[in-house]
């Protein structure tokens, strides 16, 4: 399962983890994705989303609906 944010399409950044003595190694850096059930009520039904803490405050401010309807919008089922 990637680490992806099905409204915001946000995916992990690659970088450098620099040591003390300045030795470079590669890393990641993930965004924070939860696992969040919401009520859709046009569907009466629960849906399950994966989204990051930034995408759980868009749909806390545009409304599951809206946000469901960006998220097929970006071809993802739900």
């Amino acid at each position: 399962m990637s680490a992806h944010c099905m409204l915001t399409g946000a995916r992990p950044g690659f970088g450098n983890r620099i040591s003390h003595s300045h030795r470079r190694t590669s890393r990641r850096f993930d965004p924070n994705i939860q696992t969040k059930r919401y009520w859709l009520p046009g569907e009466g039904r629960h849906v399950r989303l994966r989204l990051s803490t930034k995408g759980i405050r868009t749909v806390d401010t545009i409304g599951v609906e809206a946000a469901v309807a960006r998220i097929r919008a970006r071809g993802v089922r739900v």
